[in-house]
């Protein structure tokens, strides 16, 4: 008698973890290859990991100059993997079986409503298409108007080269730059392009562009301006967004402006504060050197981080409308409401549960990293809370110790990174997932809050 084995039928939430590491593992071995180095020589599996990881997880965080350490070769491969890792590895499957016309079946429909953060099934090959035309559309928009900067200062093609590579970087929130030739992770604030206008416009465009989420994109074409019409979700996310956006640059123009921006123009000082409010969106470019900002500003920086962008979208983070649903049920709370509000809609009751556990599981995670990285490196706790809530936030800002961290402190980065990019509620959902489910309703109880 044969003895049958019958894999496990994996659930969309594990379909989705399991792809971004197939991509991160393939992306791994092919920067290693001695192909894939400046020097022709085999890239450490560890350097080759984190830099997979950071690009599929559209991060930004480095171990080497993506410029003088990669080729040519190498650097297409990590611009892919931005690519894939931006959009979601399921999105571009299904965005690549519209090209060659094949039919998508109701489980590829979930697993795409999952990876794009879509509410509904219904209408998900048009948001496909949405997401395919509108992204080629604002990344192709971004590298022309980069390219009338770029290519008269590299020369046609390289410039042309560097323009497509930080526009996709931008929009996909991943902080990759090539900017290396003019010294090793200098980032934007090189010679000429720090206070650059176009550069940095187009690129903190590109940004907001690619953080807002896809459902967002979808109200803005159908509704344009009439911002009543848009769903909650769209309106929250705006609204949290401009918040942020605006209350972050007032305030780095007032921590920053005899600190970090000391020495500046009045011009590029608030050049400088709206490009620190944007990109830690988790975005990850810089135009200032991070380690020169004030204790404030640091502190600010975290918090932006934390939080991140919106859902559905490139970028990472809790999440703007995470962190509206913590603020609106504690001010809720707060004044003895029974109910969650916004918008003169109820907020439902499982959205709140959900919003402290993501915040919670970040939250946990982020503290553990600590923990043991400041038992094992050299350096203060301020810089290595920056690093992990970089790390976790998807974002790329450094203060400048990624380099230099040991094995461990790398695989922490690692993990953090991955888990912030999949989602730290639903890998938690993928360890912990059980077939049978069971449900008991317990006596109820009180205990003391607070």
């Amino acid at each position: 008698m044969k003895t049958q084995f019958h894999l496990p039928k994996l659930t969309y939430t594990q379909v989705v973890v399991l792809s971004f590491f197939c991509l991160i593992i393939t992306g791994a071995f092919l920067l290693c290859l001695p192909i894939s180095s400046r020097d022709f020589q085999w890239t450490p599996f560890i350097d080759a990991l984190f830099t997979a990881t950071s690009a599929s997880c559209v991060t930004g965080l480095v171990v080497v100059d993506t410029y003088t350490h990669w080729s040519v070769f190498g650097q297409v491969i990590v611009l892919c993997l931005i690519q894939i890792g931006g959009l979601g590895v399921m999105t571009c499957i299904s965005l690549i079986a519209l090209v060659f016309k094949r039919r998508i079946s109701l489980g590829e429909r979930r697993l795409v409503m999952q990876a794009a953060g879509s509410l509904h099934i219904s209408g998900i090959v048009k948001l496909l298409r949405r997401i395919f035309i509108g992204t080629a559309i604002v990344e192709g928009t971004g590298a022309v108007l980069l390219a009338f900067v770029f290519c008269p200062r590299m020369g046609f093609l390289p410039g042309l080269w560097n323009a497509v590579f930080h526009s996709v970087s931008a929009f996909c929130n991943a902080g990759f730059d090539l900017m290396g030739k003019y010294g090793q992770y200098i980032g934007l604030s090189a010679p000429g392009l720090q206070f650059n206008p176009v550069v940095n416009l187009t690129v903190m465009a590109l940004i907001i562009i690619g953080g807002i989420g896809f459902i967002v994109w979808t109200d803005i074409a159908r509704y344009k301006f009439n911002f009543n019409k848009y769903e909650v979700h769209s309106r929250i996310a705006l609204v949290t967004t401009v918040a942020l956006l605006v209350g972050g640059a007032v305030l780095f123009f007032i921590f920053e402006y005899n600190h970090a921006f000391r020495g500046f123009t009045l011009w590029q000082k608030v050049l400088a504060s709206m490009f620190q409010s944007v990109t830690p969106r988790t975005a990850g470019f810089n135009t200032i050197d991070q380690a020169a900002l004030s204790e404030s500003g640091k502190i600010l920086t975290t918090v932006l981080m934390f939080i991140g962008g919106s859902p559905g979208s490139t970028a990472g983070g809790i999440k703007t409308t995470t962190f509206a649903v913590l603020l609106l049920s504690t001010l809720a709370a707060a004044r003895r409401y029974g109910s969650v509000t916004v918008f003169k809609r109820r907020l439902d009751e499982n959205m709140i549960v959900q919003a402290s556990s993501i915040f919670t599981v970040y939250a946990s995670c982020v503290l553990i990293a600590v923990l043991i990285i400041c038992a094992i490196e050299p350096y203060s706790f301020m810089q290595v809370l920056f690093e992990s809530v970089s790390a976790i936030g998807t974002v790329g800002l450094t203060q400048g110790i990624t380099p230099t961290l040991c094995g461990v402190s790398k695989i922490i980065l690692i993990l953090l990174m991955f888990t912030g990019r999949v989602g730290g509620l639903s890998l938690m959902l993928v360890l912990a997932e059980r077939r049978v489910n069971v449900q008991i309703t317990r006596p109820t109880t009180q205990i003391l809050i607070g």
